[in-house]
């Protein structure tokens, strides 16, 4: 089935246009989070993050919804523009259930399969409150451009925090970064050696495919 997870990243004064784009394509359920942007002024050009109040709208859009959805907010948001935001789709891989799948795609058509080409990958990073600037700094060190911070309250065992030395049971910083693919390998080792468990920031970091962006500029060829 062809299914994604929508995620845009865009200024908060855009969070309700965001949230009319998806439900103008039929999607039934769009979640927004709050958040803040980490880019250095530099790369705004690229990653079209600055460190100002973001808004992360995402929802679960079967594969017409997500092409609809990048078309809409392309033509309203120029999300397509560097600094403007950024847009993706995360392919997902089954939903729990026949009813759950109903719920989440109102009998819409899901046939097909998601794009399996990706150039880029989503690094999400959890981390103790507090030290999402050396998590960035590490990412940075590895050519990361900038990221989107989160707040979140952690609800992990007790015994992760006694053989890792990390505690998900307390207040939790959780950053998105997009990172061309080549580069997402360089960019999770550095945050793992420099900021990882043990350490102060405590973070762990996983990645998820992209099949779709909309916002980045395309690295020039040398």
């Amino acid at each position: 089935m062809e299914l994604y997870y929508l995620i845009a990243i865009t200024d908060r004064d855009d969070a309700e246009t965001l949230n009319g784009i998806y439900k103008q394509t039929g999607i039934p359920l769009v979640l927004t989070k709050l958040g803040m942007g980490t880019a250095k002024s530099e790369h705004l050009s690229i990653y079209g993050l600055d460190a100002t109040q973001k808004a992360v709208v995402s929802a679960i859009a079967t594969g017409e919804q997500a092409r609809q959805a990048f078309r809409l907010a392309k033509r309203k948001l120029m999300i397509d523009i560097p600094g403007n935001g950024v847009m993706m789709s995360v392919p997902l891989k089954s939903v729990a259930g026949s009813k759950t799948l109903t719920y989440l795609t109102e009998n819409a058509e899901i046939g097909g399969k998601p794009s399996m080409e990706f150039a880029h990958e989503l690094i999400v990073v959890i981390l103790n409150e507090g030290y999402s600037d050396y998590v960035m700094e590490a990412a940075r060190s590895a050519g990361a451009g900038g990221g989107t911070v989160l707040h979140a309250k952690g609800t992990g065992r007790a015994k992760s925090e006694t053989f890792f030395g990390v505690s998900l049971a307390q207040e939790k910083d959780v950053v998105y970064i997009v990172a061309h693919a080549d580069e997402k390998a360089a960019i999770m080792r550095a945050i793992h050696e420099q900021t990882g468990p043990g350490t102060k920031p405590g973070a762990i970091c996983f990645s998820l495919p992209i099949s779709a962006v909309a916002g980045l500029r395309e690295r020039e060829e040398a």
